[in-house]
């Protein structure tokens, strides 16, 4: 056998070589991906950003509207005619006991 020298790598020289390739492309992959600039780095568990404005605790959000002012929107709007407002008010004012 002319210019053979040896039996070549064996078995598990093939293995290890397999797994250097794998580890090392995953590696490469890994690296890119984390250094590449990106919105989403924190994970869960991280504290948030300094960015992030939190809201005061002294000024609450605006007010829901009453039943009462989102019934007397839709009159005004037109949504409604006015059989169905004095309905829906008195089935209101009944809900609360007679309370208005």
């Amino acid at each position: 056998m002319m210019g053979w020298y040896g039996g070549g790598m064996a078995g598990g020289a093939w293995i290890f070589m397999g797994l250097f390739w794998i580890v090392l492309i995953a590696a490469i992959i890994w690296l890119v991906v984390r250094l590449l600039p990106s919105g989403n780095h924190g994970s869960a568990t991280s504290a948030p950003s300094a960015h992030v404005p939190t809201a005061p605790l002294a000024q609450p959000g605006p007010r829901p509207d009453s039943p009462m002012e989102i019934l007397d929107r839709r009159l005004a709007l037109g949504e409604i005619d006015l059989e169905t407002y004095q309905a829906h008010r008195a089935a209101i004012i009944a809900s609360r006991g007679g309370v208005q």
